[in-house]
């Protein structure tokens, strides 16, 4: 007997007639059952990577919505040496406004203090801990009155929690030389971050961008960023700093200055902040 085209093409493949075919009489290819003889199964292909960190927002308080509220803690006329002026710290429309007057004093009578402290998100706020990154972003309108000064006038700092703590980080508005600049510094060593001419921004809104990788000795950093009218006024960033004490940073906010100024620049004075966001790294 003639052998059938399909036995043939079995014996062929060496299958014998089990074989399978297609329905033109050729071949299907095997199909390979994973772990079976003679087989080996596909090489796993590479995992794929791992999602680039992002800034997660955490923090957006609205003056008008929530006032003072925003904030964990407020110093507001710690002494009571102007209560007839109070409220120091208030809210006005979308802006939360710090007024100071040169009669005002803090419990330490060399200096003037009118800050806010911390995030508050509801009845909780948020803390910063070591090995974290965070980001505060805020726009922020500089009086002309405002001025900077020969000894210190901060207008936000980055702190351990507690009396008694010296500040981490400082922005200040200091005369250089008899020039008014604006600064950043990382307190500890006293390491200037960036500084730039503060005059130009006098009365006009100024937008801020800073970050901050919270650690010990020398595995933190700093970034400073000042906008104005869409053109960037520094860029600044330090790395291999000391941005940690102990416990928790947190950020304050405000007018706090030395009345030692020789410079005849301390005035009454305010200022306003506005759009403040918080975000984590993460």
């Amino acid at each position: 007997m003639t052998p059938s085209r399909r036995t043939v093409l079995a014996a062929a493949l060496g299958t014998g007639a089990s074989a399978a075919v297609t329905a033109a009489g050729l071949p299907v290819a095997a199909a390979s059952t994973p772990g079976a003889p003679g087989t080996a199964a596909a090489p796993a292909g590479p995992a794929p990577p791992a999602a680039p960190a992002a800034w997660q927002l955490r923090w957006s308080p609205s003056a008008r919505d929530v006032g003072l509220r925003a904030f964990e803690t407020l110093e507001d006329d710690r002494a009571h040496s102007h209560p007839s002026a109070g409220p120091h710290i208030t809210t006005d429309g979308d802006n939360f406004r710090f007024t100071m007057h040169t009669v005002d004093r803090d419990t330490h009578e060399d200096r003037q203090r009118q800050e806010v402290t911390g995030c508050r998100t509801g009845d909780s706020f948020l803390k910063w801990h070591k090995g974290q990154t965070w980001r505060i972003t805020y726009r922020m309108f500089l009086p002309s009155s405002l001025r900077a000064t020969t000894s210190f006038t901060h207008i936000m700092q980055m702190k351990q929690p507690g009396p008694g703590t010296s500040p981490l980080v400082v922005q200040s508005l200091r005369r250089v030389d008899g020039r008014q600049t604006i600064e950043l510094k990382v307190f500890g060593g006293d390491i200037l971050v960036g500084r730039t001419d503060l005059e130009p921004l006098h009365d006009t809104w100024t937008d801020v961008d800073f970050r901050i990788k919270i650690g010990d000795g020398s595995s933190g950093s700093v970034r400073w960023i000042l906008k104005s009218g869409g053109a960037t006024v520094v860029d600044k960033s330090r790395t291999g700093v000391d941005t940690f004490l102990a416990d928790r940073v947190r950020p304050k906010w405000g007018i706090y200055r030395s009345l030692g100024d020789t410079s005849g620049s301390l005035k009454n004075t305010y200022l306003l902040l506005t759009a403040l966001r918080g975000y984590q790294l993460g």
